[in-house]
Order: C-alpha cells, then structure tokens, then sequence
C-alpha cells in the first residue's frame, strides 16, 4: 500500500492555520445566516431549584503532564467562566459556549494549555477549555435539555482521579468557533448555568424555577482498556442515558449515547491492571 496523503492542514503549521481560519469563517457566516436565538444574559440572583450539579479539580498531575500548562488550564477555565457564570437559557434558546467565551487569544487575557491537533497532545492557546464544556455536557445529560451540537474527542486525556471513573465527565471537544457546545431548552420554564471556580476546583450548577418531572441517569457498561493492533492502548465502554419518572422512579427510556472507543493518551503503565482485556 502506498503512502497515505496527508490533508493539507496536516502539511505543516502554515497550512494548519490557513484551514483553522477558513473554518472559524465559515462558521461565522453560518451563525449569522441561521435562525437561532442565543442565550446571553447573565444575572447574578441565582433560580431557585438546582437540577444538577458537579464539581471537579482542574488540575491534572503525573508523568508527561507538564504543570504549567495544568496552572495556565486552570486561569482560562477561570476566565471562561466569567463569561457565562449566571447565564439564562429561556425557552426556545440555545447556549453556544462559544458565542459566551469569545475568541481564545492572548490579547482576550487567555494562555497557553494543552490542545489536541491533529489527534496530538499539543500546548496552544486557550486550551484546557474542554474540562469546562465536559463539564457543561454532564450537567446537560442530567436534564431535560436538547443537545444540538457535540463532538467527541479521547476521554482518555489522564488517568481517572483517585481510580473513580465518572462516565462523560470527560470526551467533549471545543475548538473555537467551528467546534462548538450548544444545547437548546425545549421545556416551558428558563434554565441557569453557573459556573465558577474554587481554588483549583471547578464548581457547576444547571438551575430552574421548578423541578422537571423526571430525572436521569448515566450507566456505564463493559468499561475496560485494551491493546489493538496497532499498538496503541483504548478505553472503551458503552455510556446509557436513563430516563425516570421523578414521582414514581419508573424508568421511562434507555438510549446509548456513546458507544467509546477512545485512544488513550497518556502512559499506558498508569492504566490499573484489572481494567486491562
């Protein structure tokens, strides 16, 4: 077999940045050609009913993780929720986390953390944002809300903190502006993302005015790691949203959401013997 063709963002730096601006472009005018009504108003007083929430530490710590870039995650993180701590999503409009955020420059006071280009571990601008939209999407698949925009990227950036494997808390890719988070409320009453941090910890919040008559559940199933041909080592599992009737705690429905099969991307010697097939 012949040598595969490279794309031509993948012919060097130069022609990485000229398809990455063709892309942010693109969306712009797609964004402005569309029909969707974006959340942006931010309001201090909280709703009073708390659908979910999460928290977690920003700061990831072992072999070939460099600290700096951990340190410089953490200050975006910070940063970006700034941005949308408080945000109120009416019926009918869409949360683009992007649309809140804003360009991920240096000039917008965001730093250097760890991105992925061309399925690489790479340090650039802005990165480490994808915590804070994993983050959001757990939030999200806890509610009644619609996921309008997703994409997957490795949930296996790093070991599981503490050994403690939280399904979905991890996988959602953001790159700005092309490769966005969005969920729209389809329900009849406004919803609130809070956001903020605590120290090096990620604090997360999706409020409303009333509770939603049903609750939901995230089931994994088969989780496990293991070597392909290849060479390279994958986590892989099948993540299941449950549907319950919050009154009687019946369930109403089972769909997968994401049948993984995530390269893992940091030392395979880190990954637990027992969870190696």
């Amino acid at each position: 077999m012949g040598k595969k063709r490279k794309l031509f963002c993948e012919i060097s730096p130069t022609t990485y940045a000229i398809a990455l601006q063709k892309q942010i472009v693109t969306r712009h005018i797609k964004n402005f050609m569309g029909k969707e009504h974006f959340a942006k108003r931010l309001v201090e007083e909280k709703l009073p009913v708390v659908v979910y929430s999460s928290s977690n530490n920003m700061i990831k710590r072992g072999p070939g993780i460099d600290p700096q870039l951990q340190l410089n995650k953490a200050d975006n993180i910070r940063l970006a929720c700034s941005h949308m701590n408080g945000v109120i999503v009416n019926p009918g409009e869409t949360f683009s986390f992007w649309k809140l955020v804003g360009k991920t420059s240096k000039r917008n006071g965001f730093a250097e953390g760890r991105v992925i280009v061309n399925g690489k571990l790479v340090a650039g601008v802005g990165g480490g944002l994808c915590n804070l939209a994993n983050t959001i999407n757990l939030l999200v698949m806890h509610s009644p809300m619609t996921i309008t925009e997703l994409h997957h990227h490795s949930d296996a950036l790093a070991p599981d903190p503490g050994g403690v494997r939280v399904p979905y808390s991890a996988g959602t890719s953001v790159n700005y502006n092309f490769v966005d988070y969005r969920f729209r409320n389809d329900t009849e009453q406004p919803v609130q993302l809070c956001a903020w941090c605590e120290g090096d910890d990620l604090m997360t919040e999706l409020r409303t005015t009333q509770e939603f008559p049903t609750t939901y559940r995230l089931v994994e199933e088969g989780h496990h790691f293991r070597q392909e041909d290849n060479g390279h080592y994958y986590r892989v599992s099948k993540i299941y949203r449950e549907t319950l009737d919050r009154s009687t705690g019946e369930l109403l429905d089972r769909r997968l959401q994401w049948d993984n099969h995530s390269r893992v991307m940091f030392d395979p010697s880190l990954i637990p013997t027992e969870q190696l097939k």
